[in-house]
């Protein structure tokens, strides 16, 4: 299974047993692509390798010249049409 490259790297800190994951307050977890540093250079790696399945199964054609906030926008865009990617209830 592919990791989501928009998703920040979570994981649980402590032993509180809390089900939350710990994001950074400097995170782009909830950061408007828009409004990124770095969303005019060209997308990650990850994000085309994972761009490049979402399009596939959408049958959407790809398009490999995105900039990082644009591939960003449209992984949300394709992960809507596909359910790939989404949180679902009981997960």
């Amino acid at each position: 299974m592919l990791n989501d490259p928009n998703e920040p790297n979570r994981t649980d800190v402590g032993n509180n047993n809390s089900k939350q994951p710990s994001v950074p307050s400097n995170s782009n977890a909830e950061k408007d692509p828009d409004e990124w540093i770095t969303g005019d250079e060209p997308m990650t790696g990850a994000q085309r390798s994972y761009l490049k399945t979402l399009s596939d199964e959408a049958g959407e054609p790809f398009d490999e010249t995105l900039t990082k906030a644009d591939a960003s926008k449209r992984i949300e865009q394709l992960q809507q049409k596909t359910g790939r990617g989404l949180n679902k209830a009981g997960n």
